[in-house]
């Protein structure tokens, strides 16, 4: 194992975005994770320009709605600094209440605009569409994005969750920069026909959740999680029953390794995703600054052959008890 110091990466060639090579999920700032503060949300993304992260992550349903304000507030005389990063998709009304997964071209366009004036920038750096809509064909979706680029509102396109057809037909339309989806030790199945789609095509890939939504950071317990957080309320089955109780033996053999070499488990996790291509920039979220510290520090580790091969033994790809939502049906499509 060694050391380097934070650097850059480039996601996508056809249509290239260079950004931090690591970067920060502002979701929990706003919701879904506990409690949250604006005023330390807005004090963790201010710590992390300081840290040269710069590739934000937010969305319009986070909150909903409010999420996107504070990133917003955040960066409002330090947008220079930013690749400032949203989606659109997963429709919400104000009360948080679900209406629908939307793709039709006139919601695009209706969605970016509100997006625009709630974060208060004339352009959204990279734009995903959050989840694929199945009852919209994605040439009519990724058009209707294409004519934001065009306008000069969006400067990169990206889709989320979206399986190796839909990614072809999409990067027919127009150029896809990056694919957001799930993938870290605990969750690998991108690597069967995703990933190497995305590189046959020049597409970089960019990882949520690759702390497996905080497991593999040792500090998740049963007794650890807050009332109101979406993982103790049934939304994760593998933070449920005796597959939390499975998950976290696997978690245990993490921990050792990560004693061994010097690092924190989380860091360890982090640095595994990072080593799985230059094309890779994972978005770990969180909402406090120590947490923050110590994801940015992952990236100064670099993990020698035999450390890759230690964590593939202790991890096996189907040992994992529990899919990663409860429904998977907007997943992968």
């Amino acid at each position: 194992m060694t050391t380097t110091p934070l650097g850059t990466r480039t996601l996508g060639s056809a249509d290239p975005l260079t950004v931090s090579t690591l970067g920060l999920g502002c979701m929990g700032m706003s919701e879904f994770y506990g409690t949250t503060s604006e005023t330390h949300g807005i004090e963790t993304i201010h710590r992390a320009l300081d840290l040269g992260v710069t590739l934000l992550d937010t969305a319009d349903m986070y909150g909903p709605f409010t999420n996107e304000h504070l990133v917003g507030q955040a960066i409002r005389d330090r947008r220079d600094d930013v690749q400032l990063a949203t989606k659109f998709g997963n429709q919400r009304n104000p009360d948080g209440s679900w209406v629908r997964i939307n793709g039709t071209p006139e919601y695009v366009r209706e969605a970016c605009h509100a997006s625009l004036h709630r974060l208060g920038v004339d352009h959204i750096d990279l734009y995903y569409q959050h989840r694929v809509d199945p009852t919209v064909p994605i040439e009519e979706t990724v058009g209707a994005m294409a004519e934001l680029v065009a306008e000069g509102k969006v400067r990169h396109l990206g889709l989320s969750e979206a399986s190796a057809e839909t990614i072809r037909r999409a990067h027919a339309v127009h150029p896809v920069t990056a694919l957001q989806s799930e993938y870290s030790l605990f969750t690998r199945d991108v690597e069967d026909e995703i990933l190497p789609t995305l590189r046959e095509l020049g597409i970089g890939l960019v990882p949520y959740s690759p702390l497996g939504r905080g497991l593999l950071t040792g500090a998740v317990t049963r007794e650890s999680l807050e009332a109101g957080d979406s993982r103790k309320e049934g939304r994760f089955p593998r933070f449920q029953g005796e597959a939390l109780d499975a998950n976290l033996v696997l978690v245990e053999r993490v921990v050792q390794i990560a004693t061994r070499l010097g690092v924190t488990p989380g860091q360890l996790a982090l640095a595994w995703v990072l080593a799985q291509g230059d094309d890779v920039v994972p978005i770990p979220g969180t909402k406090r600054i120590p947490y923050l510290e110590e994801n940015v520090g992952a990236a100064a580790i670099m993990l020698s052959d035999a450390d890759l091969a230690a964590l593939s033994a202790a991890i096996p790809r189907d040992a994992v008890v529990g899919d990663r939502y409860g429904d998977m049906s907007s997943v992968n499509r």
